[in-house]
């Protein structure tokens, strides 16, 4: 028997109102508190590492942090994170090293349905974010479901990334489109 939790890791309709979705979201918003009242930089790494899935060693998050669960979370080895990042983690979102998000970047995985019946039934689905090494986001950039991003590849602030990318370019704008090869 699959379960929710399983359905929404493999991208398919799920309940987001099954009771162990709920407790892991609301243990999320506990730590989320927690994360974002510590003033100590070096306490607030420990705690990312206990609640993604996994990080490298070098792991900075500037405060106002939200996501879903947090445990669907992976960032590699030298990661930074600016003010008021968002990661809407119902599924996987796995960044590489040596990234940097400017402030206000949103990572979004959740779905959900077009159809209005089935949407307002309360199922959702998602898709899986994937950022190589070496990325920058730029301030207020929004990366959208399903997005796969290559190595070096440049974000410009506030763009909006529809579709996936591959290595050394520079995209910008709603949608993103490559402005630069590198």
């Amino acid at each position: 028997m699959t379960t929710e939790r399983e359905k929404m890791l493999a991208g398919q309709l799920y309940d987001a109102a099954d009771t162990e979705l709920k407790t892991l979201r609301l243990a999320a918003r506990e730590k989320m508190a927690q994360f974002n009242d510590e003033l100590d930089r070096s306490k607030r790494k420990e705690l990312v590492k206990t609640w993604f899935g996994s990080t490298g060693d070098n792991v900075m998050i500037e405060p106002r942090f939200a996501c879903d669960y947090g445990v669907n979370i992976h960032v590699g080895e030298n990661f930074y994170a600016n003010f008021n990042c968002t990661m809407l983690d119902v599924c996987e979102i796995r960044i590489g090293d040596n990234a940097m998000l400017g402030p206000n970047c949103q990572l979004l995985t959740p779905l959900h349905p077009l159809d209005a019946i089935e949407r307002i039934s309360g199922l959702e689905y998602g898709a899986p974010i994937t950022i190589g090494n070496n990325v920058w986001l730029g301030g207020g950039a929004t990366i959208l479901p399903g997005v796969t991003l290559g190595d070096n590849v440049v974000v410009g602030a506030g763009a909006v990334v529809t579709k996936s990318f591959g290595d050394n370019v520079v995209i910008a704008g709603n949608p993103a489109k490559i402005i630069k090869t590198l």
